[in-house]
């Protein structure tokens, strides 16, 4: 045996544990049927979607298999105020769903938020699917195992997420994990090392690459525009954004410091935001003076209190607010009698529909994901008008804004990489895996 041949022989690939499809409308696009198709026929899969490409009107046909497949409704978890979205396209799209916030099962698809999961019972349902997967990794390891255990209970699974790793692909584990696959600790013995410089940090071994690639393609696919799957883009092509920065000059400064100068550390970069809270604030409320709906994204309460009382009639949405409020006002907002929303991308980055407005303003942070989402929300496919992105951040930040950026860079590139990869994955000949295992040979009873 040579060399190849032994590799070859470790590697395991899980077996497709779905069904034929049973109905598939046809008011999906080509790019949607095939991912929706795929899901089905592999049972447990993630799709790794851009915001706007049809995520929602996918899962609730898949949904709708696996209910037609068990006899069992599906349960979708979404984040919060999402879930009266998801039931408005499921109306829209023939599918009868229902929100449900106290564990009661009344529909074909149940869809609720993941704060509400631990009040249902995973016997009850065929399947499951978290929209906007992504966020798993922000809840604590409590929350997060807790969601994992539940879906581990349920035979068919679907993740769906448009970020799946914004800047760290190790954190493809805990969807590999969520949907039964390799364990995160798994994967990173097999495809993984350490960093020689930083051994928090974890890379993809390069001779590993293919392999890892081929994995994932058996379980996930990725997609930024149909083309990425052979498909024609067609309306699926993005309105001009345009981001433009502004640099509050404050005059102030660090106290001890006699200059203004980046500040470097974590508790520097916290002292400047408060030092220069007022001055950010006042250039927003500048910004979106205007007739036209506008989000103002904020990071600190004192920041959304004050945008809340410099902008006139902005409503803001915080943490504490419980979650019919925060519904509530959401609805407002994408309804159109509310014009200026203020809140925090940690309550409403993820899952949101707002094409109706084409102006954000933003303070920078270190979190790309949450720039990426909360941007997203408004410049997504079906958006029909430019979209303006105004980033608003203090002489001291400017190392905040750079890091940033540097992860949009290596987020960008992340991405591109994974496509490339899982779509030259999928076409590499392999033998056939229909409802099989590979085994790896060292598991295989001796012949002697």
């Amino acid at each position: 045996m040579n060399y190849d041949a032994f590799l070859s022989g470790k590697l395991q690939y899980g077996a497709d544990s779905g069904f034929a499809p049973l109905w598939m409308p046809d008011y999906l696009f080509d790019f949607q049927t095939a991912l929706t198709e795929w899901a089905i026929r592999k049972g447990r899969a993630a799709i790794f979607a851009d915001c706007g490409l049809g995520k929602t009107p996918m899962q609730l046909v898949w949904g709708e298999n696996v209910r037609r497949k068990t006899g069992k409704p599906t349960l979708i978890l979404t984040p919060l105020a999402v879930g009266a979205q998801t039931v408005r396209e499921a109306e829209k799209f023939g599918v009868e769903a229902m929100q449900s916030r106290d564990g009661k099962v009344g529909a074909p698809v149940v869809v609720t938020n993941y704060q509400k999961l631990h009040l249902f019972d995973p016997a009850d349902f065929g399947g499951v699917c978290c929209d906007e997967s992504s966020i798993l990794k922000n809840y604590s390891g409590k929350t997060r195992s807790a969601i994992t255990d539940f879906m581990q209970a349920v035979r068919y699974r679907l993740l769906a997420t448009a970020t799946p790793a914004p800047n760290d692909w190790v954190e493809l584990g805990t969807s590999s994990e969520a949907l039964g696959y390799l364990r995160r600790v798994e994967m990173l013995a097999m495809h993984f090392t350490h960093d020689s410089a930083d051994t928090q940090k974890w890379r993809l071994r390069g001779h590993a690459q293919a392999a890892f690639w081929r994995w994932m393609s058996t379980w996930a696919r990725a997609i930024r525009k149909p083309s990425d799957v052979g498909c024609d883009d067609g309306r699926m092509v993005l309105p001009p954004l345009d981001v433009i920065e502004h640099v509050v000059k404050v005059g102030r400064r660090l106290p001890g410091m006699l200059f203004v100068k980046p500040a470097e550390t974590l508790d520097e970069q916290r002292k400047e935001r408060r030092l220069t809270l007022i001055d950010r604030c006042e250039r927003v409320a500048e910004l979106v003076d205007h007739n036209d709906p506008a989000v103002a994204w904020c990071h600190l309460n004192d920041e959304s209190d004050l945008l809340a009382k410099l902008i006139p009639g902005a409503v803001a949405v915080s943490g504490s607010d419980c979650d019919e409020r925060k519904e509530e006002v959401f609805e407002a907002f994408a309804s159109g009698a509310v014009r200026v929303l203020v809140t925090k991308p940690s309550i409403a980055g993820f899952g949101l529909n707002w094409q109706h407005c084409a102006h954000q303003t933003f303070f920078p942070s270190h979190s790309f994901e949450q720039y990426y989402q909360a941007v997203r929300r408004s410049w997504r496919f079906g958006q029909a008008r430019p979209v303006r992105v105004d980033l608003v951040t203090s002489e001291g930040e400017a190392g905040v804004l750079d890091n940033m950026k540097r992860k949009q860079r290596d987020a960008d590139a992340m991405f591109a990489s994974m496509i490339a990869h899982m779509n030259d994955a999928v076409s590499c000949p392999r033998r056939d895996r229909t409802n099989t295992t590979e085994i790896p040979q060292w598991l295989l009873p001796s012949k002697r």
